[in-house]
């Protein structure tokens, strides 16, 4: 996600999903992300230790958690529905150790039940519109004593007009792929009624260490940037 000074959203070039992030993996990596910097060690903790573990890797973009859970020997599986994306993925050191899949999430995963020990969705679940079956196909492929971390932008960033957006290299233009304008109790909600249950919830604002890091978030300071769940199978 691209945090900059809101842009007027009817100037904005909005794009379907799939498209706005095969045009925005030509420059993806190259950008001073905050919110990805702001996200790192809060979902690496949260993880724990995968080695030898079955993850998977759901909207897995560029790669950047599942080259870092292969390198540190998880058994990663990536999907991603943007092909720009999982080329820059494939292309990368490493990328040999995991198994990328395209994929559209508004499809059944094409797992077996029981699949995984572990589970990442990182700044994702804000471009699908219906969670709850999501949700539920993620409680099918985890196994019972597995579990799943999901980072998400603040829904507070939505009131300075923030949303994930780049400006294309081709038009110059700020470019956004479609959101669903979800709020917390949607993503809390939907999880609960497809069998889950948070034992992490988090709300993680922009302090004076990462405005240091990233001159793009010191605008935000003292506001929400992130949003992350750990979440389980219900009893």
């Amino acid at each position: 996600m691209d945090l900059r000074s809101p842009v007027d959203p009817q100037n904005a070039d909005i794009l379907p999903t799939r498209q706005g992030y095969d045009r925005w993996s030509t420059i993806y990596d190259g950008e001073d992300n905050p919110l990805i910097r702001l996200e790192a060690p809060v979902v690496e903790g949260l993880l724990g230790d995968t080695n030898g573990m079955q993850v998977l890797d759901v909207g897995c973009g560029t790669g950047r958690w599942s080259l870092r859970l292969a390198s540190v020997g998880a058994r990663v599986t990536a999907i991603d529905f943007s092909e720009g994306m999982l080329q820059k993925a494939r292309a990368k050191t490493g990328a040999g150790r995991v198994r990328f899949i395209r994929h559209d999430l508004s499809r059944p995963l094409p797992f077996p039940d029981n699949a995984f020990d572990r589970l990442t969705c990182c700044l994702v679940l804000e471009h699908v519109t219906d969670l709850e079956p999501l949700y539920r196909e993620f409680r099918r492929v985890c196994r019972p004593d597995g579990h799943m971390v999901i980072s998400n932008m603040h829904p507070a960033m939505t009131l300075l007009g923030i949303q994930a957006r780049f400006t294309d290299p081709e038009t110059g233009r700020d470019t956004r792929p479609e959101s669903a304008g979800h709020q917390i109790s949607d993503y809390v909600i939907a999880a609960t009624r497809a069998g889950l249950r948070a034992d992490h919830l988090g709300e993680h604002l922009v302090d004076e260490s990462l405005a240091t890091q990233s001159p793009r978030a010191r605008k935000y300071l003292g506001w929400p940037m992130l949003f992350v769940m750990r979440l389980k199978l219900s009893d």
